[in-house]
């Protein structure tokens, strides 16, 4: 792959903004299409149409609320116990977030709570998998391991499978031409959080099927491109436990 081998740093202010953009663009359609549902509601007093836009109006916050509890996560500073998340959490946001989707999820993982960076990577690695299969699949998501030395695959099947353009190069922080926007923001931030938790994330395509595997990096010791290991860092965590129950 052509293009930049120097790491990009972001500073704070351009990260946060990027990542906001992304959380926005993908609130924007179920909130938009909420005040469509309102407005119908308010001009026609046809019962179909009253029906149609309720129906609306549900399926829209339902998005909306799953994409934001995601976000929550995959994102923010939620956390359910100082520095570790629920794995349960993980896996319910997960499958709330392709709920409406053509994109099933498949999950095996122990009920632990595991380091929130390393729960944060598999949150971004699940909407990575989803990128692979633009026509839909299936993600099939398997954590073994425990929360020192875990083991994450994900395996994305479904029709014109593809490892996404450049997203290799946004997880090891050398994007193309140096600059990161709000639409590659996403694998970029995977790479950061794959390196405070002293993660590697590495990628396969056999035929229709994309695996996305991250290992401590103490295990991809030698191979090539594998990060110098880190230490997770500890950041604050939200007071109280997330509230994962969807709309």
């Amino acid at each position: 792959m052509s293009g930049s081998t120097t790491s990009l740093t972001l500073d704070a202010l351009d990260l946060s903004a990027l990542l906001c953009s992304r959380v926005c663009h993908d609130v924007i359609s179920p909130i938009g299409a909420i005040v469509n549902g309102l407005e119908v509601l308010e001009d026609d007093d046809d019962p179909s149409m009253r029906e149609f836009a309720l129906e609306l109006i549900r399926k829209s916050a339902r998005t909306a609320s799953a994409r934001v509890q995601f976000a929550r996560i995959a994102f923010g500073a939620a956390g359910s116990a100082g520095a570790s998340i629920d794995l349960a959490d993980a896996e319910k946001v997960s499958r709330a977030m392709f709920a409406d989707e053509k994109t099933q999820i498949a999950w095996s993982a122990p009920q632990a709570l595991f380091p929130k960076n390393k729960v944060k990577l598999l949150l971004n690695l699940v909407v990575i998998a989803s990128s692979a299969i633009p026509r839909g699949g299936l993600i099939d998501v398997a954590v073994t391991g425990d929360g020192d030395s875990p083991r994450l695959v994900l395996r994305a099947k479904g029709s014109h499978a593809r490892i996404p353009p450049h997203v290799e190069a946004l997880i090891a922080g050398t994007p193309e031409g140096g600059t990161v926007d709000a639409h590659g923001i996403l694998p970029f931030y995977a790479g950061l959080v794959a390196r405070a938790a002293a993660m590697d994330v590495r990628f396969a395509i056999q035929g229709d099927e994309v695996t996305v595997t991250a290992t401590p990096t103490e295990a991809a010791v030698g191979l090539p491109g594998a990060p110098a290991p880190s230490v997770e860092d500890e950041r604050p965590s939200d007071s109280a436990p997330p509230d994962t129950q969807l709309a």
